[in-house]
């Protein structure tokens, strides 16, 4: 897997020791608007602590570059065993590239 690209606004989240690229991508925010609401309302959640696991799963796994041989329900599963606080940097990438922009 190549390294993330701060420039695209992108993220490396490491999960089972497999390195993953998050792009907050145009259609990859379309697909987490659309299973998730509204992202700005998204956003709220997560600065006021309300943000639940399945938002922080959806959103993830829409900005995911190339899942590999992860399915959604895996990549859930490696997200939780890792523990969320090692999540919560790539979380941050992505929801300050929703509300500022590259």
């Amino acid at each position: 897997m190549r390294p993330a690209n701060a420039e695209r606004g992108e993220a490396v989240l490491v999960l089972g020791g497999e390195t993953l690229v998050l792009r907050p991508s145009f259609q990859a925010l379309l697909a987490a608007e659309a299973e998730l609401g509204p992202l700005f309302q998204l956003v709220e959640r997560a600065a006021g602590g309300g943000l639940t696991l399945a938002e922080m799963a959806g959103l993830m796994w829409h900005c995911l570059v190339a899942p590999g041989a992860m399915d959604r329900e895996g990549f859930g599963e490696a997200l939780v065993a890792g523990g969320l606080s090692s999540a919560t940097p790539a979380l941050r990438v992505l929801l300050g590239q929703i509300l500022g922009g590259r």
